[in-house]
């Protein structure tokens, strides 16, 4: 009976509870100081009188508070904080009516509300999906073209930010680093010997050819560089450098926005604009200071969505026996790590990976311990910014609810495959689509930059002393 009455008289009735028990407390206080005086002093019988009614009246308000917290706040916390899954990250899982029960008729018509909504938003991502659908067609074909060319492809920004890579590019890019969007194409490619060619053709406004140093001096590039219309220029490779069989698949990766390049500090860039590697680890044991890393697993967000193939999936000999209990976890035995790289070496590669980039990881003070541990034989410095998907999740849905990365996915219908879950990949998979869903939310809640979620972060940073 009581969950089917109106809000306005359930709170109604929270103020009835509060003064009828205010009064029955000062009435119990009097008569109680009452008796009291009766035994002692006049004076004795009030201050006795006045102690207890102060004492009452707080246990009364505290339980009424408690009572207000947990049946009208708590789920209004987290009514809103379902609204906003629903308006910004794009998921249809419905309103949970139980949880605010208590608020009569606000749960049932949020979720009328957002229904129908869900409704109409599905009717514009059909027509949304064919328009994509011819899309990938096209781009299939333009693939399949350029897969005859035999030259690998590369369009740079003018900031010398690689827009675009074809499959070809790839294997060359590989061949110094992991290939990325968004990177410096100096991280590939000798910097004096690149802005020579590119001050060449700049003066000429012509094509420019040039052999290249890979950053790996023992090779180079025979490529030509061709400026382009509106500003930044195209890198082509010769075919000589290239060792694809002619079945193989040479997908295009590419973002034409980061042709429209943001300069400025990574803090004050735009949440949308920013690029960020996400990253899981497993390892020998929990204890950061002993144990070791036995794999990594991260992948890239540029401009708010996961790169295709821009991943890494990293085994390394932790130089140890990997316990038992851990294997059971993680499914990493000693045999699957022999002979890989050790985390000096893997270390290493993975901040290349994420230069220039914001680190994230669920948990990151976890993570991020092994690699600060290991920072001087991997010979680099961990100074980028760090998110930590535990606090946004605390921003987001509030610090009473759970924050595991399981919580999360059902949170915002994100699915880890069974056979992925508890390996690094799988993991830094997981975490990645749980930002990528969290970042409009965070934008719709007035957090505009980076700066402005890691000030809001640090009030949540509790939860990770309590949670390590």
């Amino acid at each position: 009976m009581f969950t089917r009455m109106s809000l306005r008289l359930r709170i109604f009735l929270f103020f009835c509870l509060l003064g009828l028990g205010g009064t029955a407390i000062t009435l119990g206080a009097m008569y109680a100081g009452w008796q009291r005086a009766l035994n002692s002093d006049v004076s004795n019988g009030f201050t006795f009188a006045a102690a207890l009614a102060s004492f009452g009246l707080l246990a009364l308000a505290a339980g009424i508070w408690l009572l207000f917290d947990e049946n009208v706040a708590k789920p209004i916390e987290r009514l809103s904080a379902e609204l906003r899954v629903r308006a910004h990250a794009g998921i249809s899982t419905e309103v949970d009516a139980q949880s605010a029960r208590y608020l009569g008729d606000l749960a049932p018509a949020a979720s009328a509300l957002s229904t129908k909504l869900s409704q109409s938003a599905l009717d514009s991502a059909d027509r949304i999906a064919a328009e994509t659908a011819r899309l990938e067609d096209e781009k299939a074909r333009l693939t399949a073209l350029l897969t005859e060319i035999p030259v690998a492809t590369i369009l740079v920004n003018s900031a010398d930010l690689i827009v675009l890579y074809d499959g070809q590019a790839a294997e060359v890019l590989a061949s110094q680093a992991h290939p990325r969007l968004n990177a410096p194409l100096t991280d590939y490619f000798d910097g004096p010997s690149l802005g020579s060619a590119c001050a060449k053709m700049n003066k000429t406004g012509k094509e420019v050819s040039v052999t290249l140093p890979g950053n790996d001096p023992s090779q180079t590039y025979d490529a030509r560089l061709r400026p382009m219309r509106g500003g930044g220029y195209m890198v082509l490779v010769d075919a000589a450098h290239l060792d694809l069989p002619p079945e193989a698949a040479r997908p295009l990766t590419y973002d034409f926005d980061l042709f429209e390049h943001h300069p400025g500090a990574l803090d004050q860039l735009p949440l949308g604009r920013l690029t960020f590697t996400v990253f899981d680890t497993e390892t020998t044991g929990l204890l950061p200071h002993k144990d070791e890393i036995v794999q990594i697993g991260a992948v890239r967000i540029v401009n708010g969505r996961i790169v295709p193939g821009e991943k890494i999936d990293q085994l390394i000999d932790p130089g140890r026996p990997i316990p038992p209990a851990s294997t059971k976890v993680h499914h990493v035995t000693d045999a699957m790590v022999a002979g890989k790289p050790d985390i000096a070496k893997a270390g290493k590669a993975f901040h290349t990976f994420a230069r220039g980039s914001v680190i994230v990881a669920h948990n990151a003070p976890f993570d991020m311990a092994f690699l600060h541990r290991h920072k001087r034989a991997m010979g680099v410095e961990w100074d980028h910014p760090i998110l930590d998907t535990v606090l946004l999740s605390a921003v987001l849905f509030g610090a009473s609810q759970t924050h595991t990365l399981d919580a999360l996915c059902d949170r915002l219908a994100v699915t880890i495959p069974p056979e992925l879950r508890h390996t690094a990949l799988g993991d830094a998979v997981a975490t990645a689509e749980v930002l990528a869903r969290m970042l409009p939310m965070l934008e719709a809640r007035g957090m505009k930059t980076l700066a402005d979620v890691l000030a809001e972060t640090k009030r949540h940073g509790r939860l990770l002393e309590d949670l390590n």
